[in-house]
C-alpha cells in the first residue's frame, strides 16, 4: 500500500499566500489514483483557529474515507492551555491519527507533545530549518515518534537537511518525509545512513504534483522491500498506535478501513551500499 504522508486540505483564512488561502483536493486526488498511490494523511491549510479548521477537515476525511487519514493542525502557541482537548476531540470524535505543528507559527512545546504521548500520536514537524529544535524535543519525548517534514526545510536549506540526517541516525524517534525537497543527494544520505525506516515518501499537495514527488522514491534503487518501506510501510507503522475509532460526528461511508497494528518504533538498521543503484 502506498501512502503519501503530507498533503493539504481545506480551507485557510488569511488570504495571503496559497498555504493560508485554500487547498483543494480535486486535481491532487485524479494525480495521486494515477500514480499509484492508495492513502494520504491530510493536514489542515494554515488557519488563525485550528479547532474550526479540523472540524472542516474531519469532514473531507469522512467523505473521502478510508482514502483520505486526518492529522490535526495545533498552533502551540495561541492555541496554549487547549490543546489537550483539542487532541481529545481529534482523537475521539474525528478520528484523527496524528499531529502536526508548524514551526513558522510555533515550534513544539511540552503541552502538545504531552498531548501525542497521551493519545500515542506521532507529531509531524516542520521546523522551518530550523532543525536545532529537535535537539530540544526528541531527547525530552522519547515516547512520541516525530516527523520532520520537508527533511527540515522546504526552503532548500542544505544545512538544516544536513542536520536533520543526522539526527534521523541519532534519534530512534525522529523520521523525516521527503516531501519538496530538491536537493536530491540528501535523501540518498538518509536512506543511506539511517535506513528506509526512517524516511517516509511526501507529495505536500495539493500544489505539489504526487507522481513527480513519488518519482524521487523510485529512483533511489532499493529493493523492492525498502522501497515498500518508504512509500507507505512506515507511515502505517507509524500512525498504527491507535486503533482506529469510528467518528461520532462523521461516520464512515463504507465498511471497511485501514488494519494498523502497533510497532515499537527501533533503531533503523543500516543499508549495504551495494543496494543502492549506481552513480547515486
Amino acid at each position: 500500500m502506498i501512502v503519501d504522508s503530507h498533503c493539504h486540505a481545506g480551507q485557510g483564512n488569511l488570504l495571503t499566500e496559497p498555504w493560508r488561502t485554500a487547498a483543494p483536493l480535486g486535481a491532487y486526488l485524479r494525480r495521486a489514483r494515477a500514480a499509484g498511490i492508495d492513502r494520504t494523511i491530510v493536514l489542515p491549510a494554515s488557519h488563525t483557529d485550528y479547532a474550526i479548521a479540523n472540524r472542516e477537515l474531519a469532514q473531507l476525511v469522512a467523505a473521502h474515507r478510508p482514502r483520505l487519514i486526518g492529522f490535526a493542525g495545533v498552533h502551540t502557541a495561541r492555541d496554549a492551555g487547549r490543546i489537550h482537548a483539542m487532541v481529545a476531540t481529534a482523537v475521539q470524535r474525528y478520528g484523527f491519527r496524528g499531529l502536526k505543528v508548524h514551526g513558522d507559527e510555533a515550534q513544539p512545546t511540552r503541552e502538545v507533545c504531552a498531548a501525542a504521548r497521551e493519545f500515542g500520536l506521532p507529531m509531524l514537524v516542520d521546523v522551518g530549518g530550523q532543525a536545532w529544535h529537535v535537539e530540544m524535543f526528541a531527547p525530552e519525548y522519547r515516547d512520541v515518534n516525530f516527523i520532520i517534514a520537508h527533511l527540515g526545510s522546504f526552503a532548500d536549506d542544505f544545512r538544516a537537511m544536513q542536520q536533520v540526517v543526522d539526527q534521523l541516525v541519532r534519534h530512534p524517534n525522529v523520521y523525516a518525509d521527503t516531501s519538496g525537497v530538491r536537493r536530491f543527494d540528501y535523501i540518498v544520505q538518509a536512506v543511506r545512513r539511517a535506513g528506509p525506516r526512517k524516511l517516509l515518501f511526501g507529495s505536500d499537495g495539493p500544489w505539489l504534483h504526487p507522481g513527480v514527488e513519488i518519482t524521487k522514491i523510485r529512483l533511489l534503487g532499493l529493493s523492492p522491500r525498502e522501497e515498500a518501506l518508504v512509500l507507505g510501510g512506515n507511515a502505517l507503522r507509524l500512525i498504527g498506535g491507535n486503533p482506529v475509532r469510528e467518528s461520532r460526528q462523521f461516520p464512515r461511508r463504507n465498511g471497511h478501513d485501514l488494519a494498523l497494528h502497533r510497532i515499537r518504533p527501533s533503531r533503523a538498521p543500516r543499508i549495504p551500499q551495494g543496494t543502492m543503484s549506481s552513480g547515486l
